[in-house]
């Protein structure tokens, strides 16, 4: 196997900027979201989409600056996080809005005679000023004079930044706010640009069987709305944000070949933004069993078919080396397809068999391997047999900071890491800063620590050490490539320390004898993972229950577990 050839970078496409306007409703079946379906066309990448209304910005928003309510240039840009300029989005997205759906966020200077004024032959003047502005013929600043409002643009609230992805044709840099449906006003479609206008509950437009179109940023944000109860919570969880994020999905190709969008929190995300930093769309964004995946000159990662709940997508095996000398970390399960799977994928001699732990995902099929190529075997045997691999025996034992020179330029150093295992090694190819963590950290979920053998202690004593390691990736035994390795760490931490202070809480709030039996205790501490998991959860609560007991802070006395005086 060869690393994949060298290709040209796509073109430079310019952003082109634009706002959009989501317009929500209350309704008896919770809110409801305004959206327009597109008209179809050719060469439109959104043709026939169901959209939120909104479009690019013009030069001539800017005349209507001096016609807002609520809101100045200074405070509109330092929202969106700009130096300037930030003000023609909001007025962008108003007028968008007013073109496409026929609503205007505005308020009149007298009275409220503006917006239902009628012009000289009798039809409503927000009509016939709404025609002239989508004609070109007027701008947004001659509509509000006419009619004598002022943008209300303090009635929308910022919450979205999305950029289209590499490699489309069109790249939109869209800032999306919300808003309630103005008083007073029927929203109609444009019969242009779109075809039909429907007010729709999130649920209803994400249903499969009324058959829209969405685009990935629609979806994406319906399925945000559906978790508001009313437009008020939807208006105030806007307004809350500090921050908002930049969202620009990437491409690339699902399983089958098809072309697949990845979003910001989707797992193969920051892999493929390192491995198709161009924006070409070719790196799968599935774990494939048996399918080889270059992550670098140096890297190739095989996943085994063992996909299960405590195994994600699989366990990844990685081949680390160059030229014709090359490790194998982590050979997985003793099955013959996948052992038949690494022979074939091998990029040349399998001079070493590395595994970060013996955990029966991990290490069975190292036996098969090194008979197969005459491969030393690298590892630790566990303290506790239970749960163990114990067929494997390494011929080379490793101890924490030893340093294998691979080949010219590739160097693991080996972290011992304990906790999820006692024999738990992480390995660090110095020449990347990419640490393959086995099972010390994976993606997706936190693991399991399981005592004797488990320890929650070492555990965190472990994950903070590798706060003091220069890392740039995380490689791990289930999953993609992450990326931000320290922020991994620390939210891992912290994750683990709000579980013990469940631990205390639930103790402390136990009533005068400060006590519960396990079953009780397992049930306050993990109220929020389902049933189905409580037998694996109690395995780490029983880890969280002895570091305490080292601790001294709770003690088991009669079946109960309490917590012991400060």
């Amino acid at each position: 196997m060869t690393t994949p050839a060298v290709t040209s970078p796509p073109a430079v496409v310019v952003p082109r900027q634009a706002a959009s306007l989501i317009v929500l409703r209350d309704s008896d079946q919770g809110p409801q979201v305004l959206l327009l379906r597109r008209a179809d066309k050719p060469g439109d990448q959104n043709s026939g989409a169901a959209v939120f209304p909104g479009g690019m910005l013009d030069r001539a928003d800017a005349d209507a600056a001096h016609l807002c309510d609520g809101l100045d240039d200074a405070s509109a840009s330092a929202r969106l996080g700009l130096n300037d300029g930030g003000l023609r989005y909001w007025i962008a997205a108003v007028r968008e809005c007013f073109e496409e759906a026929g609503l205007l966020l505005a308020r009149p200077l007298d009275g409220d005679q503006g917006l239902v004024a009628l012009d000289a032959h009798g039809e409503p003047a927000l009509t016939t000023l709404r025609r002239a502005l989508h004609a070109g013929e007027i701008g947004l600043a001659e509509v509000c004079q006419r009619l004598g409002v002022r943008l209300a643009l303090d009635e929308l609230a910022y919450c979205a930044h999305w950029i289209t992805p590499l490699g489309m044709p069109k790249i939109f840099d869209t800032r999306f706010f919300v808003t309630r449906m103005p008083a007073g006003q029927t929203a109609l479609h444009d019969a242009t640009e779109t075809v039909e206008l429907l007010w729709l509950t999130p649920a209803q437009a994400l249903d499969n069987a009324r058959g829209l179109k969405l685009m990935n940023v629609t979806t994406v944000t319906l399925k945000q709305l559906a978790g508001f109860a009313n437009v008020d919570a939807a208006l105030s969880h806007a307004k809350a944000q500090t921050q908002v994020p930049i969202n620009r999905p990437r491409l690339g190709l699902s399983a089958d070949g098809k072309r697949a969008v990845t979003n910001l929190n989707d797992w193969p995300y920051a892999e493929i933004g390192r491995l198709d930093p161009d924006g070409k769309g070719d790196v799968c964004t599935a774990l494939v069993p048996g399918r080889g995946v270059w992550l670098s000159p140096r890297v190739l990662r095989v996943t085994a078919d063992n996909g299960s709940m405590m195994t994600g997508p699989g366990t990844n095996a990685y081949f680390i080396g160059a030229g014709d000398d090359w490790a194998l970390l982590d050979p997985g399960p003793d099955d013959a397809a996948h052992v038949q799977a690494l022979l074939a994928a091998a990029p040349g001699r399998i001079s070493r068999i590395l595994v970060t732990h013996t955990h029966k995902d991990h290490s069975p099929a190292a036996q098969a391997l090194a008979q197969a190529t005459g491969a030393p075997t690298f590892g630790r045997v566990a303290e506790f047999p239970e749960w163990q691999d114990a067929s494997f025996q390494p011929t080379h034992v490793l101890s924490h900071g030893d340093r294998l020179a691979l080949a010219d330029g590739v160097t693991l150093r080996v972290i011992h890491t304990p906790g999820h295992a006692s024999n738990h090694l992480c390995y660090l190819l110095e020449e990347e800063k990419l640490l393959f963590t086995g099972d010390h950290l994976m993606q997706g979920s936190t693991v399991v620590i399981n005592p004797p053998d488990g320890n929650m202690r070492a555990y965190l004593k472990a994950l903070e050490a590798l706060l003091d390691v220069e890392l740039d990736w995380l490689a791990p035994g289930h999953g993609f490539l992450i990326d931000q390795p320290h922020s991994v760490v620390r939210k891992t931490i912290a994750h683990r320390l709000a579980r013990e202070a469940k631990v205390l809480a639930a103790l402390d709030g136990a009533g005068p004898e400060r006590s519960l039996p396990e079953p009780e205790l397992l049930a306050r501490v993990y109220a929020d993972t389902p049933p189905k998991l409580h037998a694996m959860a109690l395995r780490s609560l029983r880890a969280h229950l002895d570091k305490l007991v080292e601790e001294g802070k709770v003690a088991q006395r009669d079946g109960q577990w309490q917590q012991l005086a400060a």
